[in-house]
């Protein structure tokens, strides 16, 4: 099978997943606040989402580098769809409580540890001599879809029909996504057979290892987790901004996220463009400049159609910045480590989420509004992207072709 063509099966797999999780994003929180109005509550949703990330995503990196990460995924894929239905049947008979929503959210995540580090460390062997910068555009693209352009507002319409419903959608895309799987063909391990299993501590420690010897990616890891932390102290936040601060509707919230899908299908556009006339640290500090405009903006505007676009501009810009993050691993990190260093920056950056939400939840509560969360937010956000000019000036991340080969062969630790 062509590189196209394995890459079309798994760009339809994570689509048909995307799909699902944006309907599931935008339809939990709804849920939450139908059992509760508390900040705190509502941010700890968010915080327990993405709380496997930073309890699992460096075991998960492991495994994915041990086993076939094509089949990794359709396990994974299986079980978010078993869970989701499970809490649709919850839902269409009354018995949920915000405890079993936190319960749900817990499952779900700890399997898309799984199947999203599977997705990213597939990219390479997938695409082969392809343009790492196109296909990561792509995925990225995928997500911003399915997520928020067409995820955001099917699950808040279908939530305001009937509130079990956009469970039972969320379930077939994950149930889909594993399906579809079973038609890329080849096996996909990342670990040569030549080279049997160490101990998981092993190789853990491994790939610790290799990401604190390379100070780029350090550097980058820590750029990135700090962008994580601050930005998920306002997005945790989103649906009481969206309901108490803007006054919208359940159903309108979802045609509120509508519009960021739209700046983040801009962003996945344009990245590669980008970096081509730009630069890849260009493209990362003024991605994170960008961010703190759209977010601080929110703060202080009260106009649905202003924050909806602000906030178009923040998810433009945070998709640019992942497109040249996820480039820079790709390149950098050997195959059979991927996995591993993929997990140790999730770890990282998708750890410090967990702690944003609940940070945020108590900034909310002592601030009295949402807000003036997101001002608060915009404005760290706007010192990170000082830190990140500073900390990247004397890296190579400028090289502005779209093989990044110059990042290629660059040493550890340079």
């Amino acid at each position: 099978m062509n590189p196209a063509r394995r890459l079309t099966w798994l760009l339809t797999s994570s689509a048909s997943s995307h799909l699902g999780d944006g309907i599931g994003k935008v339809a939990l929180p709804l849920l939450a606040t139908t059992l509760t109005r508390d900040p705190v509550l509502i941010a700890g949703l968010s915080a327990t989402q993405f709380l496997p990330w930073l309890l699992f995503a460096a075991v998960a990196g492991a495994l994915v580098d041990r086993i076939d990460r094509r089949r990794a995924m359709i396990v994974a894929n299986t079980a978010r769809a078993v869970a989701v239905g499970t809490l649709a049947v919850l839902v269409a008979t009354g018995g949920m409580t915000i405890w079993l929503v936190y319960l749900t959210a817990l499952v779900i995540g700890t399997a898309e540890t799984v199947a999203d580090s599977a997705a990213n460390a597939l990219i390479p062997a997938v695409v082969g001599d392809g343009s790492l910068d196109a296909a990561n555009s792509k995925l990225q693209a995928c997500e911003i879809v399915g997520q928020t352009f067409l995820g955001g507002p099917i699950g808040s319409m279908t939530f305001a029909l009937f509130a079990a419903f956009p469970f039972v959608l969320n379930s077939a895309g994950f149930a889909i996504a594993a399906a579809v799987l079973l038609g890329l063909a080849g096996t996909y391990r990342g670990q040569a057979e030549v080279h049997p299993p160490t101990r998981l501590r092993t190789e853990l420690a491994d790939g610790l290892r290799w990401l604190r010897g390379n100070a780029l990616l350090m550097r980058l890891v820590v750029v990135a987790g700090l962008l994580s932390l601050v930005s998920e102290l306002a997005q945790a936040q989103l649906v009481l901004y969206a309901l108490d601060d803007l006054h919208l509707s359940d159903a309108a919230f979802g045609f509120f996220a509508f519009v960021g899908g739209i700046g983040g299908l801009l962003g996945a556009g344009v990245a590669a463009r980008l970096v081509r006339a730009a630069g890849r640290r260009a493209v990362v500090v003024g991605g994170a400049l960008c961010c703190g405009a759209g977010f601080g903006g929110m703060g202080l505007v009260r106009s649905p159609v202003a924050g909806a676009a602000l906030f178009g501009l923040f998810a433009a810009a945070v998709v640019a910045v992942n497109v040249v993050l996820a480039t820079a691993r790709h390149t950098l990190v050997p195959g059979e480590l991927l996995g591993r260093v993929l997990g140790v920056w999730r770890t990282v950056v998708w750890g410090a989420i967990p702690l944003g939400a609940l940070l945020g939840g108590v900034l909310t509560e002592a601030l009295g509004s949402a807000a003036r969360t997101f001002a608060v937010s915009g404005l760290a956000m706007l010192v990170i992207a000082a830190f990140a000019s500073g900390a990247l000036r004397r890296f190579p991340l400028d090289d502005k072709s779209d093989s990044a080969a110059p990042l290629e062969h660059q040493e550890p630790g340079l």
